[in-house]
């Protein structure tokens, strides 16, 4: 098959890293930190090594604290034994020629006192998110959180920053903030969950007051060039109240607008799932990333369940630099060679996605190439 060039496979400078190419693995949970630790394994390692061949990785969503905890084991970044076991992934991934970013996040009021010995998780306001949690006995319901006090949301800054401290250390090459969906983060920006009237709440500038001061935070431990951040302003349906709001996208220009005094690595978008018309961000429905393009001047990864030939096409039209996949990178550890030599693409089980073994993770096999070059197929465990 005819190797035909497409911007997906040319090189990308990110700051001081140079990617092999545009395409990004993105975070998905895949809850393979089967322990009471919440340790990051050698199955993980194997798993993340194995598509090594993406521009760059970023790691599923990881706790930043014990507080954090949302949904089962998913692993975390805030001991010293979990520090232990993501430098196995990155040297993993080092070894095979990939860059790593460590996702961080906080699930906030969306967890249940099931991770917390009984004790009610907190958020920005006491305001149950109504949503559902993923705990050891099932999917529990959301209850109304305790709201955070003031030392606590500065403690959680603190955390952001430890817990990026620690990924330095594990080996990382840069992190990413988690603020999507019903993350700790969105919960501040919504006037359904964040109901303050401290500096956490209010206008805009307040409930936003909490990203720069994660990112300041974290800045203090990492070149900005190495940090990014994951916003997703439209629609998700699991995620009870924390919806688009009348001040979503005067919101999310401010946000933008702000970011641009940071020469981060990288703003990461998702754009949405479900038609907006009549929501109160209906004017993001039509060339959707084009509106982050015109507020945001730094570097744009573009996430909307892409194909190849859409992934291709919304670079060359200048409306993102990097594209992330995330599906199709569940069942194609081997995704960047497929997409290079034009090789059919192997469906994932979603029966799989989070069941804790190696089944459905692990052992999807590479398509091979009997052309140009030999693809290898996946290392044997060890």
């Amino acid at each position: 098959m005819k190797n035909t060039a497409q911007p997906l496979l040319e090189e990308y400078p990110l700051g001081d890293l140079k990617l092999k190419n545009r395409v990004v693995m993105a975070p998905m949970t895949r809850g393979r930190a089967t322990n009471a630790g919440l340790v990051p394994t050698p199955l993980m390692a194997e798993y993340y090594a194995q598509r090594a061949s993406a521009g760059l990785i970023i790691t599923e969503g990881t706790w930043v604290s014990s507080k954090a905890i949302g949904f089962i084991n998913v692993p975390g970044i805030y001991t010293q034994n979990q520090i232990a076991g993501w430098k196995l992934i990155t040297k993993a991934v080092h070894e095979h020629g990939g860059l790593i970013f460590s996702q961080l996040g906080h699930i906030g009021s969306a967890s249940h006192p099931d991770f917390f010995g009984g004790e009610l998780p907190a958020g920005p306001s006491a305001i149950n998110p109504q949503s559902q949690c993923y705990t050891p006995e099932g999917f529990k319901a959301t209850l109304t959180p305790r709201e955070f006090t003031i030392a606590e949301i500065k403690q959680t800054i603190q955390d952001y920053k430890q817990a990026a401290q620690n990924a330095k250390d594990a080996g990382f090459d840069g992190v990413e903030i988690h603020a999507q969906a019903g993350m700790l983060i969105p919960q501040f920006l919504s006037l359904a969950t964040n109901q303050r009237r401290d500096e956490y709440g209010g206008s805009i500038e307040n409930r936003a007051r909490i990203i720069f001061e994660i990112l300041d935070a974290i800045i203090e431990v990492w070149d900005s060039a190495r940090v990014s951040i994951k916003f997703t302003p439209v629609l998700y349906t699991h995620v009870g109240i924390v919806t688009p709001d009348e001040e979503t996208i005067p919101m999310f220009q401010y946000i933008l607008k702000k970011l641009n005094d940071y020469n981060l690595a990288f703003l990461h978008i998702t754009g949405p799932a479900q038609d907006l018309t009549g929501t109160p961000v209906a004017a993001l429905q039509d060339d959707y990333f084009s509106h982050f393009r015109h507020h945001y001047s730094g570097r744009l990864v573009a996430n909307l369940g892409f194909t190849q030939q859409s992934g291709n096409m919304i670079l060359k039209d200048g409306k993102a630099d990097l594209i992330s996949f995330g599906q199709l990178f569940i069942a194609n550890p081997d995704l960047v060679e497929r997409f290079k030599y034009q090789l059919p693409l192997s469906e994932s089980n979603p029966d799989t996605y989070y069941t804790g073994e190696e089944k459905g993770y692990t052992d999807y096999p590479g398509a091979g190439y009997n052309g140009a070059i030999a693809i290898p197929h996946e290392a044997d465990p060890e």
